[in-house]
């Protein structure tokens, strides 16, 4: 038994309670201190880190029947299909949500069905689904970490091609870490200037083409992706997205050329292999090839990754968010802020991970050609994922605004770091393919340099609805970010983003940064 959404300092509470401990019964009961325990009911909705909640579950998944039933009055934590009302919503958008049209549309054409066979075909496995199974899938989902998805697909793809391979890094002396982004000697460090001179992608193609056939085995997943995402309520926005044609990165350089996919392609095809890939490590499967039929379909080999022109690959940019602080008398020494996210479980990428942010889809707003340059997309993130911009937020609603980025729709700390040079710095620091999903990483940097920022628009920073938690650190606070280094909660393109961003700062970042030595590897 696990909890449906994860744990909060609430919920944990809960347990305590049904448990019927007091603080320091129950921490000796979990095994931690009891200043945990305390900080759960001082901070109800502080979510445990990935070891936590395993301690958690185990404890209710022990703990006496009599105990359940109490947690579950408490939380009103019980069993159930899809909510009537969730389901009605459901039942509605499956026959009136132009988004969920267009995806059924596209699988009735790929998958060679009659038309209407993809939304009888979702209806069906709509009705059998039961919510409860869904989220303790996702539970499950959860306690595959990082380093366990890394090391399947190194043990999947088999070492390095033509000096291509699995990036990895050495934080100081104790720490060791690999990701699996693929990635080259000639794709790190870049220390490129997203401007117009330096950041040079092209588009060449508007026109979606997709290349993909689907058999009867990857339209029924295809198909189940499509009813899941109705029963959970998780949004489905068919916008377009670039899709990596070639690639042309270098030292001070961002270039090759994009064209233009959909995002509904994307879900029901490239975004399954990485739930097919931990749904097969949570329930001790095999991950070897031959064994997870959509990655061996989609994805088989290291030559299928590196060949982006013949597949679907989509992806994006990701950011480390530097952020100068003054000296401050009871917190020390001038810094900079440096944030994390934590990812909510109703994004379809990189659910319940621990990213840098912000972190968004390579993908144009209104005009195709010049937002396929990279520090579009980072700019608008910014403003959607720490400025409060709904209006940009594709899944959302539609787009009305000629120029949804002209100055005078910015948001206040947008412009006022638009408004003269050297405010806002952006450069790209390194590139990979993401073996999880096949995706393209832009690992990149932004820093804020003038303190007069952060006295004026801390307060209006905060993360937006991809995000379930907002975490800050101090970039002179090298033990904590080393511990937070090896959390085994990361996201892979998250860590490989980090770790390039505190590079180039501990390069650039003067009196303000105290990081060791941080030294990649390809593997």
């Amino acid at each position: 038994m696990s909890l449906a959404n994860g744990w909060t300092g609430e919920t944990a509470c809960a347990l305590q309670k049904a448990l019927r401990l007091s603080n320091e019964t129950f921490a000796e009961h979990l095994g931690i201190g009891s200043r945990t325990v305390a900080a759960w009911h001082q901070k109800p909705s502080l979510r445990p880190k990935s070891e936590m909640q395993q301690l958690l579950d185990t404890a209710l998944e022990q703990a006496a029947a009599t105990v359940q039933e109490r947690f579950a009055e408490l939380t009103q934590d019980s069993p159930a299909q899809v909510p009537e009302g969730a389901a009605a919503d459901a039942e509605r958008r499956l026959s009136s949500d132009p988004n969920m049209a267009a995806a059924l549309d596209w699988l009735d054409e790929n998958a060679r069905w009659e038309p209407g066979t993809a939304r009888r075909e979702v209806a069906a496995r709509l009705a059998q689904l039961d919510v409860r199974d869904l989220h303790d899938r996702g539970v499950l989902r959860g306690r595959v970490d990082q380093r366990r998805i890394a090391q399947a697909l190194g043990d999947y793809y088999c070492g390095t091609r033509e000096s291509h391979g699995r990036y990895g890094a050495h934080f100081g002396s104790d720490t060791d870490v690999t990701t699996s982004v693929l990635t080259h000697p000639d794709w790190l460090d870049l220390d490129c200037p997203l401007t117009a001179k330096h950041d040079r992608l092209r588009l060449t193609s508007t026109t979606p083409q997709s290349g993909l056939s689907l058999n009867d085995e990857t339209a029924r997943e295809a198909a189940q992706r499509l009813a899941e995402t109705l029963a959970l309520g998780i949004r489905l926005v068919d916008t377009p997205l670039y899709r990596l044609l070639d690639i042309g990165v270098g030292k001070q350089l961002v270039a090759g050329s994009v064209g233009v996919t959909r995002f509904v392609e994307y879900a029901v095809t490239m975004d399954l292999l990485e739930g097919e890939l931990i749904d097969a490590l949570s329930s001790g499967a095999s991950t070897q090839p031959g064994s997870l039929p959509l990655r061996d379909r989609y994805l088989p080999d290291l030559a299928s990754v590196l060949g982006v022109s013949g597949r679907l690959c989509s992806g994006g940019a990701l950011a480390l968010t530097a952020i100068a602080r003054p000296a401050r008398a009871f917190h020390g020494e001038a810094d900079y802020l440096l944030l994390v996210q934590e990812r909510s479980g109703r994004v379809l990428n990189a659910a319940r991970r621990l990213a840098v942010i912000p972190k968004g889809f390579h993908e144009p707003l209104n005009d195709l050609r010049a937002g396929a340059q990279l520090g579009a997309t980072l700019r608008r993130e910014m403003e959607e994922e720490l400025f409060g911009r709904d209006d940009i937020d594709s899944t959302l609603g539609e787009q009305r605004h000629a120029d949804p980025m002209h100055p005078s729709q910015l948001s206040e700390p947008m412009r006022w770091l638009m408004e003269e040079p050297g405010r806002l710095r952006m450069e790209c620091t390194g590139f990979g393919l993401n073996l999880v999903s096949g995706n393209f990483e832009f690992a990149s940097l932004v820093v804020i340099d003038d303190e007069e920022f952060w006295n004026r628009f801390g307060g209006q920073v905060k993360a937006n609805w991809e995000s379930s938690m907002l975490h800050q650190y101090s970039s002179l606070d090298a033990d904590l970010l080393e511990e937070l280094v090896g959390d085994v909660a990361w996201s892979n393109e998250g860590l490989f983003a980090f770790l390039q961003g505190l590079r180039r700062l501990r390069e650039i970042g003067g009196h303000r940064v105290n990081l060791p030595e941080i030294e990649w590897e390809i593997r």
